[in-house]
Formats: structure tokens, C-alpha cells, sequence
């Protein structure tokens, strides 16, 4: 997985993030991986969330509805050296299995002193980017 140029303690924290997002851990990893005061989409309903509370809140909400999947595909700096763009491919869980997307799109990370993600946003990928 491409991970040039992206601090070795940020690349670890996103990939244990996406690890155990679909699974029971990601609720005792919420407070390991996002600051107190995160920024954080809805996309569902295009308003931004604000705070570990209402990210839980919205977590729990995906998951009651259907089980999410998301797989890591990459990580890279973003173009203005600051954030962490990673390549995500988004997915469901059902009775027929996992079904995935056939496109991807990032999910841009920006973090506090303290090591953990202040913000993340959702685009899709420039062409050539991916």
C-alpha cells in the first residue's frame, strides 16, 4: 500500500482506523483516533458533525441501517503538505455478502498536535490521483 511521504505514526493510526472501523472495536478506538472537538461529514445528509458524541451517534446510525464496509487502498499527502489523503473503496455487508463500489474516493484527513484526526472531508479522487 503507497504510503511515500506520509508520517509513519499518521499512516499506522488510519490504517488501525480503517482496520476496525466494520467491527465491535471501533467504538473503544473512537477516543484513540479522533480529537475531542473533530469535524467530521454527514453525507447522508450534507452537514458536518462536530465532536466524538455526534460521530458516534452517526456511526451507530450507518450501522443500524446496514453494516458499512470500507477498504483502504492507499494513503498519500494531500497537495498542500499539511493533510493525509486516503484511498478509500466503500462497500455493504449483507445477506448476499460484500458488495463493493466500483469507484473510489478519499476521505482527507487533517490532524492536531496530539497526533489525532481534527477533520476529515469526502472527495473524489482527481483524475490520475487514485
Amino acid at each position: 500500500m503507497p504510503e511515500a511521504g506520509v508520517p509513519g505514526e499518521r499512516a499506522a493510526l488510519l490504517r488501525r482506523m480503517y482496520e476496525v472501523f466494520s467491527t465491535d472495536e471501533r467504538e473503544a478506538f473512537l477516543a484513540r483516533c479522533l480529537a475531542p472537538g473533530v469535524d467530521w461529514p454527514d453525507v447522508l445528509h450534507g452537514r458536518r458533525l462536530h465532536g466524538r458524541e455526534e460521530v458516534r451517534a452517526y456511526w451507530a446510525r450507518q450501522f443500524a441501517a446496514g453494516h458499512p464496509l470500507v477498504r483502504l487502498e492507499g494513503l498519500r499527502p494531500d497537495s498542500d503538505g499539511e493533510a493525509v489523503v486516503a484511498t478509500v473503496r466503500t462497500g455493504m455487508l449483507d445477506a448476499s455478502g460484500d458488495r463493493w463500489a466500483e469507484e473510489t474516493v478519499e476521505h482527507v484527513y487533517r490532524f492536531g498536535g496530539d497526533g489525532l484526526v481534527t477533520r476529515m472531508d469526502v472527495r473524489n479522487p482527481a483524475p490520475g490521483s487514485a
